[in-house]
């Protein structure tokens, strides 16, 4: 008698369902896999929307393979023999007869589909507001390439002003379409900063600033209190809670997702403390025989050891491979995630890895950090660009909790670099011996990651010692007492610098003779351009009995706030 055949259902497409079902295949050419899917899109690039709203890619390249074949029905159906059920809503999970009701959205027709190891790959959808005119002509959430085909046909139609309701990854990656398109832009952020959830403060005003030089109007600390009617039923602008009204033509509500978990509450299966499914290590939830991935499920952070959610495409692909390995008796674990994200907006790259100073804080961590202007490859070679890392490490072991970086250069290969330390425990010097591979066109000698370790290890080792420059702009708010020596050339001086009473030019040249009369116990802060000078001039100084000298993390590079000549 013939082996039964194992019945493997997943629910839900786009990413954790597809690659599910094609590696099941692949792993078992018997089974019977069907994937139920309530919209009419099965497997799509969802990543690559706002690309396709500013007009690099074209719809249809969304929905198709590396090689271009379109990820639609016959593909999954004829190319690998897997059953697809689109426009098909599942509506209820029957976990003691182990089958799930399911209803035919094109007939209203329902049916009990029968199963041995069932998926849950519902995703997630956008969270909407309780807000007067969400639902006005010209407002949309970018949920679905269905809604990216309508934004960029308004912005085809001659729509030109845009706000963005929501400061986090998602508004930031749509900015850069809009800015691409030409359009105007306001972002409005009810948080007092930009990414609040990815970027520390010092490095969220870094990109507050790039975006307003760009043209970008940023509303920050006030939320959106509604949604204006032109009076005809189409969207005429946003207005905050303090009374400040932004005109717009286009409005995208970009305030995060939720987990569609609907299905599992009602089928009685375990949810967590983040509102989403809770899965062990290998993907299967409370039901031993049903197993969910992707923007659904919670993971564990691997530096902090918490549930968190964190939707990314990255994961749901990682997870359709993992379920469809131990549905198949290939026991796999998934060990979490370091909450890694990356984001670009013209030619401004950031991103992010672990966690901030503010939450390592938070957490209880007594942290060291750096700050470090740095460029991507050798200086002499044409077209190196600029960015600032900040790294953020526990302070006693050394070992690393997180890094940001921003900038024109390529900073956003250190965050895979800092993202791989992290997944197995690494210290910052263990980041700093790290053998690299350098050329003069890819890294610098000591690259630019490892740059930023060092400093770490010398503030922890006593040797440098340096303030924020959020700490310095209260410091300069104030009426406290310190000398704040740029120690720059008198040109670069002249040309701009951080202008206050207490601000003085003494270059490095004449650093020991102007300083001369100072008491050695005088509270001395020096910047330059990158710290590097900076630091060197503070070295000098300990060595000739001063006391109290500190420099300005990242100096004039990390500076958020904007510059004036002194005269």
């Amino acid at each position: 008698m013939p082996l039964a055949k194992n019945r493997i259902v997943i629910i839900g497409g786009v990413a954790t369902g597809p690659k599910t079902a094609a590696r099941c295949r692949r792993l078992d050419q018997e089974a019977e896999i069907t994937m139920v899917e309530r919209g009419d899109l099965l497997s799509y690039a969802g990543c690559g929307m706002p690309f396709y709203i500013e007009g690099v890619v074209e719809f249809e390249t969304l929905l198709k393979t590396s090689v271009g074949v379109t990820r639609d029905a016959d593909y999954f159906e004829n190319g690998m023999g897997i059953r697809v059920m689109d426009r098909t809503e599942a509506v209820k999970i029957n976990r003691n007869s182990k089958t799930i009701t399911v209803k035919d959205l094109k007939t209203g027709e329902t049916a009990d589909l029968p199963y041995d190891k069932l998926v849950l790959a519902t995703g997630a959808g956008p969270f909407v507001p309780r807000m007067e005119g969400v639902d006005l002509e010209g407002v949309h959430r970018l949920y679905n390439p269905h809604q990216a085909k309508a934004i960029r046909d308004a912005l085809d139609m001659g729509a030109k002003k845009v706000a963005i309701v929501g400061g986090g990854l998602i508004g930031m990656e749509i900015c850069g379409a809009f800015l691409e398109r030409g359009c105007e832009v306001t972002i409005l952020e009810m948080m007092p900063r930009l990414v609040p959830a990815l970027m520390d403060e010092e490095m969220a005003l870094l990109l507050e600033s790039y975006l307003k030089k760009n043209g970008v109007q940023v509303v920050t600390g006030s939320p959106v209190s509604r949604i204006v009617d032109d009076g005809s039923g189409k969207v005429a602008g946003v207005e905050t809670a303090d009374g400040r009204r932004f005109e717009a033509e286009l409005v995208i509500v970009a305030i995060g997702v939720r987990p569609n978990v609907g299905l599992a509450v009602e089928a009685g299966l375990e949810i967590g403390p983040t509102r989403a499914i809770a899965v062990n290590e290998h993907l299967q939830t409370s039901d031993p025989d049903i197993y969910a991935g992707g923007d659904c499920v919670e993971c564990t952070h691997l530096v902090t050891g918490e549930k968190v959610y964190a939707p990314m495409g990255s994961t749901a692909n990682k997870h359709g491979r993992i379920i469809a390995n131990n549905i198949n008796g290939m026991e796999t674990d998934f060990p979490g995630v370091t909450t890694s994200a990356v984001f670009k907006i013209l030619d401004y790259n950031c991103g992010c890895t672990g966690i901030t100073e503010r939450r390592a804080k938070e957490l209880g961590y007594e942290v060291e950090t750096s700050l470090c202007p740095q460029r991507d490859y050798s200086f002499f070679m044409p077209g190196a660009g600029m960015f600032v890392a900040k790294l953020v490490a526990e302070k006693a072991s050394g070992k690393i909790l997180g890094c940001q970086v921003m900038g024109t250069g390529d900073g956003v290969k250190r965050i895979d670099v800092v993202a791989t330390a992290l997944k197995y425990g690494g210290s910052v010097k263990d980041l700093a011996d790290l053998d690299l591979a350098y050329a003069p066109p890819f890294s610098q000698a000591i690259d630019a990651i490892a740059h930023a370790a060092n400093v770490v290890r010398n503030k922890m080792d006593g040797l440098a010692h340096g303030v924020s420059p959020i700490e310095i702009k209260g410091r300069l708010e104030s009426d406290d007492d310190f000398l704040f020596v740029d120690c720059r050339g008198r040109a670069a001086f002249e040309a701009e610098t951080i202008t206050d009473r207490r601000t003085v030019n003494i270059s490095m040249e004449e650093l020991l003779e102007r300083l001369d009369g100072e008491p050695r116990d005088r509270e001395i802060i020096l910047f330059c351009n990158t710290s590097i000078t900076a630091y060197r001039a503070e070295r000098i100084l300990k060595a000739r009995g001063y006391k109290d000298i500190k420099f300005l993390d990242g100096s004039l590079r990390a500076w958020p706030y904007p510059l004036k000549a002194p005269f």
